[in-house]
């Protein structure tokens, strides 16, 4: 038994938002119970009870009433609440006073935060659905961003809901090429698009990629331009920002079916263009509920703080908090500039949650920095740590250097479903490289390849009953093959998430990595497609194939092999131009740790690389276990990857 490093007190359980929780469902259900284990246990034996709960614990506000609590369609093609209408930016903005703190701006390089009340929150939001519906903005058309991790982002969401619009975001760190991949997807007819952000010191222009995304974006009726970085007038043909906030307007709220499309979530797009992952206003506001009421345990004027960009999922989990009447910080910029930046931002803005990347932790901790000596962190209580595992020195650091009375809560769950599976909870002691426990409402298992759960044994994350949070479908699917494909292939009726998991004898869990070819650096997934379509524009490149590894003691080797074209060396002039490329039109995560010239890539019959076989070579799987060579296009090519990997590993 890994050693626990610190136990909730007695007090703390006590004064709990879950206790409060739990005392009230005593109450309800004529049965005690007594701590989160026992909430989980009943959570999952009636699913629907427990998700009635929420909306009566919650008051969720629903303006007509539902028919059922769940179809009896097996998943994928579940419904929840059915009759239901609500709005989720109606319950996002229902709480918290007037003059209290609602969004809470900070810029990287420590000029002073920006504060937005509840009622300045409310009145922009207000203005800019006016300015969608005069627009010609109608409930299920796309309004699409591209934004940094600021308050028009938020303020363009919350409007776009309000509406009963679907909204979607790339961040500005993407390139064109993947921006325009995944919005041209949904055909929008508005874009919010910031003229730049910063990172590292440096102020980032992007009118390039903008001019580019209104040139290929042809459903695009208006285009918003904000002014962020850069002090210069709007581009000939836009919107000005300050145009959707200048006409105020009443609140109102457009009453949508429970399943009516939020937003869309975009996956990596390893094997192709990205999958959408649309989910809907009702099933985000338990989960959002849950979530933020139950497990970060946030109430009325206290403060979360995320490290994230508009393009990870934590940033849709974190308006959560909102729903709670709590406030959220917004922090556009590097999380290592200076170094320690994210833990001066959390002592400066007070917040009592903190929910970052675990690789931002590790990097934090090998700049040499200790926040606990600089800076008031006092009101910190929880740490949430998300994207990877945090390795057991990480969890040292944090009670060394930040607090010794620290929840440290490393948690698992994705884009799929924005949201966690698995986390702690105030009941679960923390122990270094362990996961608290499976979630209430959450029926996930780790499963053998037989389909038989296993315990204290490594086998694949499945969810067995349906989550209100889960795609209601995924966009551009219109037969749902695409979305059964995705987490139904394996088991039809069953989830299985692509993680490999153990789930422990005590109920904790171990999260091992990705089953799949999915490549996650630094707690980001990258899709390899994404590589692809880069690198293979290149006259220089007639082919590449990239895999991610991860390594002891929570590295990860990001892989990438070039099949140069002929009368191309891969030189360091051409590895050079690779590197600027995938930094330019991509992001500085898909900057390979190695480059590799490969004699060709080795793909199935049908065509596709052997992502997950080379993946599986590198990790130290024997060629005869990782791949058939008999359904290979090039054996020989294969046997060189295998002969590369062992080379290396010697």
């Amino acid at each position: 038994m890994t050693d626990v490093l610190w136990s909730p007190s007695a007090e703390r359980i006590e004064r709990s938002a879950l206790r409060a929780y739990l005392d009230w469902l005593a109450e309800r259900e004529g049965r005690p119970f007594d701590d989160h284990d026992a909430l989980w246990v009943w959570s999952v034996d009636d699913v629907d009870r427990f998700w009635r709960s929420v909306v009566e614990y919650f008051d969720v506000t629903l303006s007509a009433p539902y028919e059922q609590v769940r179809t009896a369609d097996p998943m994928p093609h579940t419904r929840w609440f059915t009759g239901a209408r609500l709005n989720w930016a109606e319950h996002a903005l229902r709480h918290g006073a007037d003059d209290d703190t609602a969004l809470v701006c900070v810029q990287e390089g420590g000029t002073p935060a920006r504060e937005i009340t509840w009622s300045q929150l409310r009145r922009s939001v207000a203005a800019t659905a006016g300015w969608l519906r005069r627009a010609g903005v109608e409930p299920g058309d796309r309004v699409c961003a591209y934004l940094p991790n600021t308050e028009h982002a938020v303020i363009g969401l919350l409007a776009a809901a309000a509406v009963g619009a679907v909204w979607s975001c790339c961040s500005p760190d993407f390139g064109a090429e993947g921006t325009i991949g995944r919005l041209a997807q949904l055909e929008p007819t508005v874009l919010l698009a910031a003229d730049g952000y910063h990172w590292n010191g440096r102020v980032v222009d992007r009118a390039d990629v903008v001019a580019r995304l209104r040139a290929e974006l042809p459903t695009v009726r208006h285009v918003v331009h904000v002014p962020y970085v850069f002090d210069r007038p709007a581009p000939e043909g836009t919107v000005a920002w300050e145009e959707l906030l200048a006409v105020d307007a009443e609140p109102e709220f457009e009453q949508v079916a429970f399943s009516h499309p939020l937003w869309v979530l975009f996956t990596s797009g390893t094997t192709g263009l990205p999958k959408g992952l649309v989910h809907g206003h009702g099933g985000i506001t338990l989960e959002g509920l849950k979530w933020s009421g139950l497990y970060c345990g946030l109430r009325a004027g206290e403060r979360m703080y995320t490290y994230t960009s508009t393009g990870w999922a934590l940033w849709n989990m974190q308006l959560g908090a909102l729903t709670r009447g709590a406030s959220i910080v917004l922090h556009e910029g590097s999380p290592g500039h200076p170094p320690g930046a994210v833990w001066e931002i959390a002592a400066r803005t007070g917040a009592d949650v903190v929910l970052m990347g675990a690789a931002v932790v590790t990097a934090t901790a090998g700049t040499g920095v200790s926040p606990r000596s600089e800076h008031d962190l006092s009101r910190v209580r929880h740490v949430m740590v998300s994207g990877s595992a945090l390795p057991p020195s990480g969890y040292d650091w944090l009670y060394e250097h930040v607090s010794p009375d620290l929840r440290i809560d490393s948690t698992s769950g994705g884009t799929d479903i924005s949201g966690s599976f698995v986390g702690a909870n105030e009941y679960s002691p923390v122990r270094a490289g362990r996961i608290g426990g499976r979630l209430a409402g959450v029926d996930c298992a780790a499963w053998d390849d037989d389909g038989n759960p296993v315990v204290d044994e490594v086998g694949d994350l499945v969810v067995t009953q349906p989550m209100p949070s889960m795609p209601v479908y995924l966009w551009n699917d219109p037969d749902g093959e695409r979305y059964s494909d995705s987490y139904f292939d394996t088991w039809p009726g069953v989830w299985r998430h692509g993680d490999w998991v153990t789930v422990h004898g005590d109920g904790s869990v171990s999260v091992h990595g990705r089953s799949d070819s999915t490549l996650n650096r630094q707690g980001v997934r990258l899709g390899s497609g994404d590589f692809y379509d880069v690198l293979e524009a290149m006259e220089e490149v007639t082919e590449a194939l990239v895999v991610g590894v991860d390594l002891p003691g929570d590295e990860y080797w990001l892989g990438l092999f070039v099949v140069p074209a002929e009368g191309h060396p891969l030189d360091d002039e051409l590895r050079k131009k690779i590197v600027t490329t995938l930094r330019g039109r991509l992001t500085a995560r898909h900057v390979p740790d190695e480059i590799v010239e490969a004699p060709a890539v080795p793909h199935t019959l049908s065509g596709k690389r052997l992502e997950v076989p080379i993946k599986k070579l590198m990790a130290g799987r024997p060629l005869e276990q990782a791949a058939n060579v008999a359904s290979v296009d090039d054996p020989d090519a294969l046997r060189w990857y295998a002969r590369f990997a062992a080379d290396r590993r010697g």
